[in-house]
């Protein structure tokens, strides 16, 4: 029947590639001939066995070839009587080193670098870097969940992500597209592109930061950077944002200034505000109009207020009639 990969790792025929890393990474730690000085023999054989049932089972084709035919099959030998395998030698099973295999997945050498077979490694026994402590680096990394996590992570990668106005009102849906590079089960090296979906809340602010985890380049021996999308706002043609709240200016003779004026406006999501003013209107004065502001992103049912400013347009002469007019009215 041959070697059961699938019970070496002890996982079941479904596993995924991450299922498959998690099952190696643990048993790899256990099992590593470094930390087991008094049954080194023994743990080299499962280590191996180990490794070899990883690189079969982590690589598509080599993996279709066992589930179909087990391990003779896979590597050239006469199959039992009844297999059906009629070219025993039709794939030829190349498999990769244990130490090459564990260094992918951790980072760093294999048995050599942590045992000092290799000179001149960080992790030899001669040095200050004892070899429990590396163990310990490692059970760590492998109870992070994710199965592959190796040393170090790379910076993030930041974007900026322009949004109009109304998008911050209404809230809205961003679609972007990226091209990485990953590494697929056997450790080659490809492109791929990818749709991230971006759901903008009401209310957010310039500056929000977005955040999709490791989903930079993926390379050896680094954990994928995450990718930051930092929200930007637009110029808008009629509101400008301070805060939570809305300013709109408008342009008004001195005459409506002194005699009342009626504001209209179109919202940010299109309703149109009538608003009439009586008050006098001076070049400081502000018109507040209460809850037509911008929402607020932690209570979701309020908004920030309207501020509406004036530019009175003051005229560029007056004849001496009008003059005497203004001065009568004002002063009676």
């Amino acid at each position: 029947m041959g070697v059961d990969y699938y019970k070496i790792l002890q996982v079941d025929r479904n596993a995924t590639v991450d299922d498959l890393r998690k099952a190696y990474r643990k048993l790899a730690m256990k099992w590593h001939p470094d930390k087991n000085p008094n049954n080194k023999k023994d743990a080299e054989s499962k280590f191996k066995t180990i490794s070899e049932a990883y690189d079969v089972l982590s690589d598509p084709e080599k993996k279709a070839v066992y589930d179909q035919y087990g391990e003779e099959g896979l590597k050239g030998q006469v199959p039992p009587p009844g297999a059906g395998f009629e070219r025993p030698n039709m794939y030829k099973f190349n498999p990769r080193s244990a130490d090459d295999i564990f260094s992918e997945l951790f980072g760093f050498g294999g048995m050599g670098d942590m045992g000092g077979a290799r000179g001149g490694g960080p992790f030899q026994r001669n040095s200050p870097f004892a070899a429990e402590d590396v163990f310990a680096s490692l059970r760590n990394n492998a109870n992070e969940g994710s199965g592959s996590t190796p040393l170090r992570k790379g910076a993030a990668i930041e974007r900026t992500l322009p949004c109009s106005l109304e998008d911050l009102y209404k809230g809205a849906t961003k679609k972007m597209k990226i091209s990485r590079d990953v590494i697929d089960p056997t450790g080659r090296t490809g492109t791929t592109e990818e749709i991230l979906t971006i759901d903008i809340k009401p209310g957010w602010k310039k500056g929000t930061k977005i955040t999709f985890p490791q989903k930079g380049n993926e390379q050896r021996g680094v954990i994928p950077s995450d990718l930051v999308f930092i929200i930007d706002e637009k110029p808008h043609s009629i509101f400008k944002r301070d805060g939570n709240d809305l300013i709109a200016t408008q342009k008004i003779s001195l005459a409506e200034a002194l005699t009342g004026y009626t504001a209209q406006l179109s919202t940010l999501d299109a309703r149109s505000l009538t608003i009439p003013i009586s008050s006098i209107i001076s070049p400081t004065y502000e018109e507040v109009v209460k809850g037509e502001g911008m929402p607020i992103p932690k209570e979701p049912t309020k908004k920030g207020n309207l501020r509406i400013k004036f530019n009175i347009k003051f005229p560029a002469r007056l004849t001496a009639e009008q003059k005497t007019g203004i001065k009568r009215l004002l002063t009676s």
